[in-house]
């Protein structure tokens, strides 16, 4: 298989992807048979593939599941891509989408869950140095929960003033 390297930091992927959505969901009725569907991921690695597109609005959350446990025991050899943002009802359906902070952390900590990952890469965004200097600073930050617990304890005594964003840019934000 031939590889690609996408963006500047050198990840390495297969030049052709494997997107799993049609594996719970979009073909028909009935999701692929899932003893099927995890032969099928594996192959796929077998062959060569290396980068796997999943969403938790797939199924919803059925097709994470479904990637996680049949890339499980080749975790070490693929990248898995994740989407998010979907807002969804009591009984599962998509109802709208959801950029909140608190949605956002219920929606990565669920993802992590389903796919078996230990861990998550930031990609903060910065126009300046001395900012990026702060972020790269952070890698070497270990935070304890005693430390987690007074983070959180101060940033809840914090009233937020002001808009977040112009008018017309926070119209596109918190849905």
């Amino acid at each position: 298989m031939d590889m690609r390297i996408l963006g500047s930091g050198g990840l390495e992927v297969s030049a052709l992807g494997f997107g799993c959505m049609g594996m719970s969901q979009s073909f028909g009725p009935n999701p692929g048979d899932r003893g099927e569907m995890v032969g099928l991921l594996r192959t796929a690695v077998d062959l060569g593939v290396t980068l796997f597109d999943t969403a938790e609005v797939y199924g919803p959350f059925d097709n994470e599941e479904l990637v996680g446990q049949a890339l499980a025991p080749v975790r070490d050899r693929v990248v898995i891509a994740t989407k998010f943002g979907f807002a969804f009802g009591e009984q599962g359906r998509q109802t709208g989408l959801s950029s909140r902070p608190e949605h956002i952390r219920r929606a990565v900590d669920g993802s992590l869950r389903r796919l078996g990952t230990e861990w998550i890469v930031p990609i903060p965004g910065t126009r300046r140095l001395e900012r990026l200097e702060e972020n790269l600073g952070a890698v070497q930050v270990e935070l304890t929960a005693d430390d987690l617990a007074a983070i959180n304890a101060a940033a809840a005594g914090i009233s937020v003033v002001g808009a977040r964003y112009p008018a017309a840019m926070q119209q596109m934000i918190d849905r």
